[in-house]
């Protein structure tokens, strides 16, 4: 039996946080890894103590905002998952950690191809003191490494890259 390798242990492990996900369209986990110790997880969901999507039986962006297809973050009910585990961290222990990402289709389970942070969480991530995301890009354990610095050197809003 082949032991699983650093990597897809910790994505496994961020598959298994969003789970717990309360989003109808996306689940999403993470899980901030440092010296080989968790020090925080998260996943997307309403904010404590409120409605979630699951609970409501509707995604509120679609049924209120039906003409935002991409952004439009304002109008979901969920914290991401990186704010839920980045707001659950001390910032000292995050210095130098890496970041694990999963993002899948609820009703597919098909993960979401090219799947990255949105703008807003890669602002907090990079000012978080974060060095790496990874993100499982594929079902047969393939991911994509992301450097944080090139979220810092490579400004998409100045390069005029975002689309909403």
């Amino acid at each position: 039996m082949q032991r699983i390798d650093k990597v897809n242990y910790y994505l496994n492990i961020a598959k298994t946080v969003a789970e717990r996900s309360t989003c109808l369209r996306k689940k999403v986990g993470c899980v901030i890894v440092n010296n080989d110790e968790i020090i925080s997880t998260g996943y997307n969901g309403a904010p404590r103590g409120r409605k979630n999507c699951t609970d409501l039986g509707f995604c509120c962006k679609k049924k209120f905002f039906p003409e935002l297809r991409h952004g439009g973050y304002d109008a979901c009910r969920s914290v991401h998952a990186e704010q839920n585990a980045l707001i659950s961290a001390r910032r000292q222990d995050m210095l130098g950690a890496t970041l694990y990402l999963v993002l899948y289709n609820p009703e597919t389970g098909e993960y979401e191809m090219g799947a990255s942070s949105c703008q807003m969480c890669r602002k907090m991530i990079i000012n978080s003191g974060i060095e790496r995301v990874i993100v499982r890009d594929n079902n047969e354990e393939g991911y994509k490494i992301i450097d944080v610095q090139e979220w810092v050197e490579n400004d998409e809003l100045l390069e005029g890259k975002i689309t909403y």
